[in-house]
C-alpha cells in the first residue's frame, strides 16, 4: 500500500494483523533506521502481529517508498514529520511505536511533541545526540560510493559469530539499494542532542541493546532510558552490534512482555 504526503511524495506501508477477529487490537508502528526498509522488521511481526495491529512503514527514500532530490533536506526533523504526517494520514489517534537505529531516533523527537499519542515507545540501538562519525560517513558515501559504507559498517551491524552468513549479505544488500544522496544527506546534517528534551516525556519507554558494538559510535545510546521519568533497559549480555537484528525473535518477545504488562 502508498500513502501519499502532501508534498506528493508516497510512502510504502504494510498492515499485519493474525489478532483473534472479534478483538479490537491496539496498533504498533514500526520505524526501521537509515538505508533499511520495513523488511527488517521481519522476525519481530510474527510475534507481535498474532497480538497487536502491525503497521511497517518505508521511509522516504528507502525500500519502496518514494524518492525526493539531493535538493531536499534529510534531517531528524524532517524525517520525524514524516512520520506525523503518516500516523496523521493513518487516523491513528494512539499507538504503540518502536524504532532501530535512526528510526528510534526520530521517534524519540517524535515523542517530545507528541507523547499524548503514545501508548508505549520502544528503541533499539537509537543515539540520542549525532556527532562526527555521521560527518564522516557521508564523507565515505559522496567519496567511495554507499556500497563502500555498508562493506565498511556491516561488521558492527551484524555479529559474525551469531549471525547466518547469508543473513549477513541479504542485510547488506538491502542497505546498498537506498539512494547515496539520502543517506548522505542526512549523515552530513546529523547533530544536535534531543536528550535534554526527552526529561517531560512520560511515555512509557524501553530502551533494547547489546552489550557492545564493535566500534561505540553512537555515543551514549545505552542511556536513553535514563532519560525518561519512566524508562527502562534491556541489555543483552555476549552480544556485539544491532541486537534488535541479530535477535529479533528475542527482542519481539521482551517487547511484548513489556507491553503486555502495561495493561
Amino acid at each position: 500500500m502508498k500513502m501519499k504526503l502532501d508534498d506528493g511524495i508516497e510512502l510504502f506501508y504494510t498492515i499485519d494483523d493474525f489478532t483473534d477477529p472479534w478483538t479490537e487490537p491496539e496498533t504498533v508502528v514500526m520505524h526501521h533506521g537509515m538505508a533499511k526498509s520495513h523488511k527488517m522488521w521481519f522476525g519481530w511481526v510474527p510475534i507481535i502481529a498474532r497480538h497487536y495491529r502491525v503497521i511497517r512503514f518505508d521511509m522516504r527514500g528507502m525500500g519502496m517508498s518514494g524518492v525526493s532530490g539531493p535538493e531536499h533536506d534529510y534531517t531528524l526533523d524532517t524525517f520525524t514529520a514524516d512520520l506525523k504526517e503518516f500516523v496523521d494520514k493513518t487516523e491513528l489517534d494512539t499507538f504503540h511505536l518502536i524504532g532501530e537505529t535512526v528510526g528510534g531516533s526520530i521517534s524519540m523527537n517524535f515523542s517530545i511533541k507528541n507523547q499524548e499519542r503514545l501508548k508505549s515507545l520502544t528503541v533499539c540501538t537509537s543515539p540520542t545526540n549525532f556527532d562526527a562519525h555521521h560527518k564522516e560517513s557521508a564523507e565515505l558515501i559522496e567519496r567511495e560510493g554507499i556500497n563502500v559504507w555498508v562493506e565498511d559498517s556491516i561488521g558492527r551491524r551484524l555479529d559474525p559469530q551469531i549471525v547466518d552468513p547469508a543473513y549477513i549479505r541479504w542485510y547488506a544488500e538491502q542497505m546498498k539499494a537506498t539512494a547515496p544522496h539520502v543517506v548522505a544527506g542526512f549523515q552530513r546534517t546529523a547533530g544536535g542532542d534531543i536528550g535534554p528534551m526527552l526529561k517531560d516525556v512520560q511515555t512509557p519507554m524501553l530502551m533494547l541493546a547489546a552489550a557492545t558494538l564493535r566500534e561505540e559510535v553512537l555515543g551514549d545510546f545505552r542511556g536513553a532510558s535514563d532519560l525518561f521519568p519512566n524508562g527502562q533497559k534491556i541489555i543483552f549480555p555476549g552480544v556485539q552490534g544491532f541486537v534488535q537484528h541479530i535477535m529479533p525473535v528475542q527482542c519481539a518477545r521482551v517487547w511484548l512482555d513489556f507491553a503486555q504488562r502495561l495493561g
